[in-house]
């Protein structure tokens, strides 16, 4: 086996990444020893790159990214279930100390992985672990949507939002998704009905429920539209978002009786906190996966980790469409 591997270095927040030649990491009694076949890209990961994320901080030198997919190499002592050859993928690190996954090799806690969906490509997997938790703490675990439900799904196209919007079809629900005009077909390609996120609250309220309002609300793009949020939903209703950082008056929900929650992730990386529930939401969607349920949607460009801070680049520009992906088992040896 080698003892050394490729990984993506950042020196300090906000710099260049550098390629360099690192010792191989060592799996630990609860970890798994990963061969990374593909590192997903989260608009989370290009802020800690930046230094922008406190309730995200890696700290640097560090290596990036959450999201993986890849081969088991070997496993701890303590580990079960997993074997070497397995096809895996989960959000393995990235954060608070943890080594990411801009390198060929990662030593990751068994709790964070699950086993790949077999008819996805490592591309694909890799593309899903952050936003599939994500999307799942809100539309499963905070607002139990439920057959029959009215959801709005706020930024239906984007990276969290394409997912939620499935996941709330899978299970029944009347889904509905606001966006911009040029990914109307994206919104309606997943089966949400499409709101021009230019369009009042009051107006498509009205005009979609007959004013009563949304019975579950996801907001993924937060501020304004987390106030929206509050407008939309109705007596007795709920909302969840998982950018809920700025100051918002809750009046419009203490006045329908309805409730709000936060979706945060991160606990699993920082603290350990939740790990195995990580681990539980990858299975339970991997079988709506291979049902045909769940599918990402992936931007065309490819990367390496050669060029990996191009990728981060169409990040941080809001440029991308789909999610991004960088393709280590094609990186320079």
């Amino acid at each position: 086996m080698n003892t050394t591997m490729k990984a993506a270095v950042l020196e300090t927040h906000g710099a260049p990444f550098r390629i360099a030649d690192l010792p191989m990491p060592v799996a630990g009694p609860r970890d798994v020893l990963v061969r990374i076949a593909a590192s997903g890209i989260n608009p989370l990961d290009a802020k800690i790159h930046a230094g922008q994320a406190e309730h995200a901080h890696q700290p640097a030198p560090a290596i990036l990214g959450m999201d993986l997919a890849g081969t088991v190499e070997a496993v701890g002592a303590e580990v079960t279930g997993l074997r070497p050859g397995d096809a895996v993928y989960g959000m393995a690190g990235g954060a608070g100390g943890r080594q990411g996954t801009l390198a060929q090799y990662a030593a990751v806690d068994a709790g964070l992985l699950a086993r790949k969906p077999a008819h996805l490509s490592m591309r694909q997997a890799a593309a899903l672990p952050a936003v599939l938790i994500t999307a799942w703490k809100g539309i499963v675990d905070r607002m139990a949507v439920a057959t029959g439900d009215t959801v709005l799904i706020q930024g239906g196209a984007g990276g969290v939002g394409h997912v939620a919007v499935q996941l709330a079809r899978a299970l029944g629900a009347h889904v509905y998704a606001t966006g911009s005009k040029h990914n109307r077909d994206v919104i309606e390609r997943l089966g949400a009905t499409f709101i021009d996120r230019d369009e009042p609250v009051r107006d498509y309220v009205q005009r979609l429920t007959g004013g009563r309002g949304f019975d579950r609300v996801y907001d993924t793009v937060g501020g304004p539209v987390l106030d929206a949020s509050f407008q939309a939903v109705r007596r007795f209703g709920h909302v969840v978002s998982c950018l809920g950082w700025g100051t918002h008056a809750l009046a419009p929900l203490s006045f329908k009786e309805a409730s709000y929650s936060g979706v945060f992730i991160l606990p699993a990386l920082l603290s350990g906190e939740g790990i195995e529930h990580c681990r539980e939401i990858l299975e339970q969607a991997t079988r709506m996966i291979e049902a045909g349920q769940l599918a990402p949607i992936l931007d065309e460009r490819r990367f390496t980790l050669n060029d990996v801070g191009e990728a981060y680049l169409v990040i941080q520009s809001g440029a991308a469409r789909g999610k991004l992906v960088v393709d280590m088992e094609s990186s320079t040896d």
